[in-house]
């Protein structure tokens, strides 16, 4: 393990408790929806180790780093559990500030397996992605996740008309989405698609374009309640790969 790489996990660990205790207060004492406040975590789940890997490089070609990474990254939850969160008030802040009342009792439960089906989806398919010559276009998914996915929810709340019904894994319960929100991955699916455009064939991106963001709009619209991440990551690695067999 580097230097580097030890100090980018310590300062995105410090980073993400801060993000996720003053979001907390904001559920707790300023009455903010817990479903804009988790959305404030979503972004810098995604964008806060973006950003540090540029101030911290390290090799990310490295599988071994990759695990020890995630190991760390699923720490936090261990000390979200109730037995926690009772006995220390910045745990229990910090959880407030994504424990969406519809997801309880599950709400551990869901974020820490589409946690982990996301990593077990996205090496893989990283891999498979700079073999076929595409490695240039790896953040694709992770921002059409990061943005599209994480516009959805807060869009939906506040502009949501038109409703339809998704499952969640391990419940009988039906959650409501809306269209509105979905319309945020199309979206943003288009709008990186065309920042990308360099990089694709001229064949590569007309398929690209018509494509990738009616998938991905289909793999969130589809997905189960809280595990959009799992199946955009899948559905957009895999459209890649399948497109850097266009001409």
């Amino acid at each position: 393990m580097t230097i580097e790489f030890a100090l980018n996990l310590v300062v995105k660990t410090g980073i993400l408790f801060a993000v996720g205790y003053c979001s907390g207060l904001l559920v707790e004492y300023k009455d903010v929806k817990v479903n804009y406040t988790r959305k404030i975590n979503h972004f810098m789940l995604f964008f806060i180790p973006v950003y540090l890997d540029q101030i911290f490089p390290y090799d990310k070609e490295s599988f071994a780093l990759h695990i020890i990474g995630f190991a760390v990254a699923m720490v936090p939850f261990i000390f979200y559990t109730k037995k926690f969160r009772e006995r220390f008030t910045f745990l229990r802040i910090c959880f407030s500030s994504f424990d969406r009342p519809e997801d309880r009792p599950h709400t551990l439960l869901w974020l820490t397996t589409q946690i982990t089906a996301g990593f077990l989806i996205i090496i893989p398919m990283i891999v498979l992605l700079k073999y076929v010559g595409m490695g240039s276009l790896i953040l694709i998914p992770i921002l059409i996740n990061g943005i599209g996915d994480g516009l959805a929810e807060p869009v939906g709340i506040r502009f949501g008309k038109h409703k339809y019904e998704t499952y969640a894994l391990f419940s009988k319960k039906k959650y409501v989405r809306s269209f509105e929100g979905s319309a945020c991955v199309l979206i943003t699916s288009i709008i990186v698609i065309l920042l990308y455009q360099p990089y694709f064939t001229h064949t590569q991106f007309i398929v690209a374009i018509f494509s990738i963001p009616v998938l991905m709009t289909l793999a969130e619209a589809f997905s189960p309640h809280t595990w959009d991440t799992p199946f955009l990551f899948f559905i957009g690695y895999l459209s890649l790969i399948g497109i850097s067999y266009c001409p």
